[in-house]
Order: C-alpha cells, then sequence, then structure tokens
C-alpha cells in the first residue's frame, strides 16, 4: 500500500484494555507495526521511568535491526513523552510522536483529592505539549482533561506560560479505542420466560461505585424479584467492602462472579446475559460496555460521563439513568417487562455500536491518523 508506514507502539503498562488496544491494532492495521511493551505493574514507576527503559539505545527498536526503526511513535498517557523526546538518540528526535489517552491523572477520581499527586498530571500536560499529535477514546475525556489541566495551570503561583490549553486542543482528536467482539454478535432479546440475566463487567474498584449497583439489586431481591447476576469484571488485591458484605444476599441470585482471562468464556458469559449496568464515577470510554452491547445486552447507564457517546441520542430514554437513586426503578420496570429494546432498536444500537466503534472502523481511523502524521513529520 502506497501509505503503509513504519509505526511503533511503547505501551509501559501491557494489560487490562491497553493490551486488548495494542493486540487490536497489531492484528488488523494496515501498517507495518512493531510493539514494545512492559508489564502492567506499579503504574506510577512507570509513568517516572518507562521512558528511560525505552530509550535505551541497546533496544532493538532503537537500533533499527530490521532497517526500519520507525515513522511514527504511538506512546500513551502512562509514558512521559517529553522525557522519552529527550532521551532518544539523536537519528529518532525527529521522529513524530503520538500520544494516545486512556485515562489521565488529572480528573480520575480519589476518595480523599488531598491524596492527588499533580506531578503526574503535570506529566500528562508535558506528554501533550511534548507529542506532535494527542489522541483521546472519547470527546468527554477529551474536554474533561482540559478543563482540569487549566484549573492546574491557573494553580501556578508565577510565570504561567499562555496558551498551553489551546495548543493542546489544537494538536488533539477524538479516535475511539477499536472493540472487537471475537465474532459474537446477537441482536437484543427481551427475556420472556426468565427473569432477566443482569451484568456487571467493571473492575472491582471504588471508581466503579458499587454501592449504588448492590443497594438497588438488594431491593428488588427483598421486593421478590426473580433475576440472575453476572460479575466478570477484574478482581485486585483490595476490592470495595460492598462485594464481600453482599455475597450472602445475593447468593441465589449469582450465575457466575469471577473475571474470565480466555476471550471465549468471557463472551459466552456476556451471550447469557440481557442487561449490562454501569453506576461509575470514572469513565472515559466503556469498552466493557460496548462489549456487552455488541454480545446483545441491552444498556442501562448513568447519563454521565462518557455513555451519552455511545448511545444513539433516541435510544436514551431507554438507556440512560438519570441519578443513581433511579437506577432501581428503571430495573424495576425492565424486570416487570416493561422498557425493553424493541428489536428494531436492538438491532438500530448494534449497528450504530459496530459502525463507530467496531474494530474494522477504529483501527482504519487509528491507522489514517498515524499516515498522515508519518507524512506531516514533526511540527
Amino acid at each position: 500500500m502506497a501509505d503503509m508506514r513504519d509505526i511503533v507502539v511503547l505501551e509501559p503498562y501491557y494489560g487490562g484494555s491497553h493490551a486488548t488496544f495494542v493486540d487490536t491494532l497489531r492484528e488488523r492495521s494496515r501498517h507495518r507495526v512493531k510493539v514494545v511493551t512492559m508489564p502492567a505493574r506499579k503504574w506510577k514507576w512507570r509513568m517516572r521511568g518507562a521512558a528511560i527503559w525505552f530509550a535505551r539505545e541497546d533496544n532493538a527498536w532503537v537500533r533499527g535491526g530490521d532497517g526500519r526503526p520507525g515513522e511514527v511513535i504511538l506512546a500513551n498517557d502512562m509514558l512521559s513523552v517529553a522525557d522519552l523526546r529527550a532521551l532518544l538518540p539523536t537519528v529518532l528526535r525527529d521522529v513524530p510522536i503520538a500520544c494516545y489517552f486512556h485515562e489521565n491523572q488529572l480528573t480520575y477520581p480519589l476518595p480523599d483529592e488531598r491524596e492527588r499527586d499533580y506531578q503526574y498530571g503535570m506529566t500528562n500536560v508535558t506528554s501533550c505539549l511534548a507529542a506532535d499529535a494527542v489522541w483521546f477514546n472519547s470527546r468527554f475525556h477529551r474536554e474533561d482533561f482540559l478543563a482540569a489541566a487549566d484549573q492546574l495551570l491557573a494553580q501556578m503561583p508565577d510565570h504561567v506560560p499562555p496558551g498551553i490549553v489551546k495548543a493542546i486542543r489544537q494538536k488533539s482528536a477524538v479516535l475511539p479505542p477499536p472493540v472487537s467482539v471475537g465474532g459474537l454478535h446477537r441482536p437484543t432479546a427481551r427475556p420472556c420466560d426468565r427473569g432477566a440475566t443482569i451484568l456487571w463487567s467493571h473492575r472491582w474498584e471504588y471508581d466503579k461505585n458499587p454501592e449504588p449497583f448492590f443497594d438497588a439489586l438488594i431491593r428488588l431481591d427483598e421486593a421478590g424479584y426473580a433475576f440472575g447476576l453476572v460479575l466478570v469484571g477484574e478482581q485486585f488485591r483490595t476490592a470495595p467492602p460492598v462485594f464481600a458484605t453482599v455475597w450472602d444476599r445475593l447468593q441465589t441470585h449469582i450465575v457466575h462472579a469471577g473475571y474470565l482471562a480466555s476471550r471465549s468464556q468471557y463472551w459466552a458469559m456476556l451471550s447469557r446475559c440481557d442487561v449490562v449496568v454501569s453506576t461509575a464515577i470514572q469513565e472515559n470510554f466503556g469498552i466493557a460496555i460496548v462489549e456487552a452491547m455488541l454480545a446483545g445486552c441491552q444498556p442501562l447507564l448513568p447519563n454521565r460521563l462518557s455513555y451519552p457517546e455511545l448511545i444513539p441520542p433516541p435510544l436514551y430514554h431507554k438507556c440512560l439513568y438519570p441519578t443513581d437513586e433511579a437506577l432501581q426503578g428503571h430495573l424495576r420496570r425492565l424486570l416487570d417487562g416493561h422498557g425493553w429494546l424493541t428489536p428494531h432498536e436492538a438491532a438500530a444500537l448494534q449497528t450504530s455500536v459496530e459502525a463507530r466503534f467496531g474494530a474494522k472502523t477504529a483501527v482504519s481511523a487509528l491507522d489514517d491518523a498515524l499516515a498522515a502524521l508519518a507524512a506531516e513529520g514533526r511540527n
């Protein structure tokens, strides 16, 4: 292909959605993609030191052992692009760098805001300034980050450089991550002779705000509703206490609980579910939600964060709820047989999601952006 380019992907946190993003790009890109990774451990140390590791001159990608050191470098928000640029050998310092933001360290919610170390947020800002292109996974994420960056810079006591946020915005774009369902694609169909199976596909962490979710389920259980419950999110050493405290209360409803490392088992479990629910207070895109929708689940999401971008506006009334307090009522209506997507609406939802976020479309958009950056060179 005339616009086939040599792309180097530097991934300092190769795990979870980061790994899925990298693997899908590598498998489907029209470019020659070389991936250099570090394990998904100790994210703070990755932000501090990954650039030093990646820039070592004995790295094969730096030496260009195959004769192609790369025409574009694709990094992400967990790598200090400014440090990388400064440490790269002279021959590579003119290679354009794109920085992809899966998340950022200025707006990620903390239990106590006083614990936030703004140096990591400032690293995100300097990465944007050092990169030639800055790509966000959603419009919400871009606007949220830029507003937070403006607030951070306003706290500087003096010598605040003018135009920082404007400069970042001018080089930014929104490029959703590619989402693949591994060949699984079933239309949503409302359950008829059984209770609905409710899916929780988030990480078991506080930013996913599980308390309102389980509170709603307990109230439905007390009211005598029949429903199944599937919990497939990744678990870590410390989980919110609510996961332990509600176990006995909801045991009879649980169809499955536990992370599924096998993608085929994961897709099979999604296909058994009817509705996917979120109560998150942090979401910059929502890969797990998109996967569930493509697997046939009807979404029930808070009307905040990036979620409205996932749903076609005509379906907002069935797929988005206004407050955490309203969630129980929406679930109750579904279990009573009301509020389900019609077959036409379900097909329209899946078509819309596939057209915007499916791997074929999203990788093609990333490929075009990478080719354009390679053609333009350094800004």
